[in-house]
């Protein structure tokens, strides 16, 4: 694992009869956003805990950066930062000021934590705002005061456990452009999240965690690949529906499923074309009233392997302790 920054191996946490997460195997690359995807309750908000030694796994073993986070839980804080879903900032005090407060108790001393809040500030494009009141920012706003707090030490790891739950469009884009920025610096980040465009758009590479354990691993593209694009097709009558599905199979290598007078089939190792598509079916007898291919999502991706639509993010007991 000399690439990676973070992993664990074998890693189980029960609370009383309940399994979090049974025997969870996950390899972090360094210099990367990796995305952790699941359905609610998968673990990954527990995942994040024992990476940031806020509750210990009940076996298996978790290193950051080098540090066991059982046998070294204070080394293990000196490298990383955590930001989770609520932004706990003191709404009566300026965006400065709380990140000031923020930096004097990560012992960076009043004069550390004066010049690192001013460099951040600046560096995120928010020194504009740091001499406003927290109370007059938008969520997305408070989000990057938040981001930034968890930045102060200046962490090699950075825990984010669904950041823009939320957050409307424009501000989840600000927070988008705050982690690209931290990634290019050269820190690590692991991402929690159930907005599928937000791994979309910042992961290199994706997990996806269900009952407690890891059951796909990927860039974006490769997890897509693997489900393959859909072919989509209506035809004229519903008497037509064996001709139109056998050739789809022949075609594909799958078997097509009917709707109707709909026939969709995934095409993963062998994709016709669509005039290939188009002439096949009319030798075949079937009148075509519409057909189209169309790529998979991530959406797709969960949907195929969690057997579930992914959901809105629920409220969590997400930490919010800043080192």
């Amino acid at each position: 694992m000399e690439d990676a920054i973070m992993y664990t191996e074998n890693v189980r946490k029960q609370f009383g009869d309940v399994v979090a997460l049974d025997g969870l195997d996950l390899v972090v690359p360094s210099h990367t956003v990796y995305g952790l995807l699941g359905p609610n309750g998968a673990g990954k908000s527990t995942t994040v805990r024992i990476l940031a030694t806020l509750t210990r796994p009940s076996s298996g073993r978790a290193v950051v950066a080098g540090f066991d986070v059982a046998r070294d839980p204070a080394d293990v804080r000196k490298v990383i930062g955590l930001a989770g879903q609520d932004a706990s900032l003191d709404e009566e005090l300026t965006g400065r000021e709380n990140l000031r407060i923020f930096g004097r108790l990560s012992r960076l001393g009043s004069r550390g934590a004066r010049r690192r809040a001013d460099e951040l500030l600046e560096r995120f494009g928010l020194a504009h705002a740091g001499d406003r009141l927290v109370g007059t920012y938008s969520g997305g706003m408070r989000r990057r005061i938040h981001l930034i707090a968890s930045l102060l030490r200046a962490p090699a790891v950075l825990l984010l456990d669904e950041p823009t739950t939320g957050l409307d469009a424009h501000s989840r884009v600000e927070v988008w452009e705050s982690v690209r920025r931290l990634v290019a610096d050269g820190t690590t980040v692991l991402l929690t999240t159930q907005c599928l465009e937000e791994v979309d758009r910042l992961a290199s590479a994706v997990g996806v965690i269900d009952r407690g354990q890891l059951i796909a691993e990927g860039s974006p593209a490769q997890l897509k690949a693997q489900i393959g694009s859909h072919i989509d097709v209506v035809v004229e009558s519903t008497d037509q529906l064996p001709r139109a599905m056998a050739r789809l199979e022949r075609l594909t290598g799958r078997c097509p499923e009917a709707d109707g007078s709909r026939v969709v089939v995934s095409a993963v190792d062998r994709m016709p074309t669509l005039p290939l598509i188009v002439s096949e079916l009319g030798a075949a007898g079937a009148v075509i009233r519409n057909v189209g291919i169309r790529e998979p999502g991530l959406d797709d991706v969960f949907l195929t392997l969690t057997g579930k639509h992914i959901e809105p993010a629920e409220p969590a007991e997400s930490p919010e302790a800043v080192w």
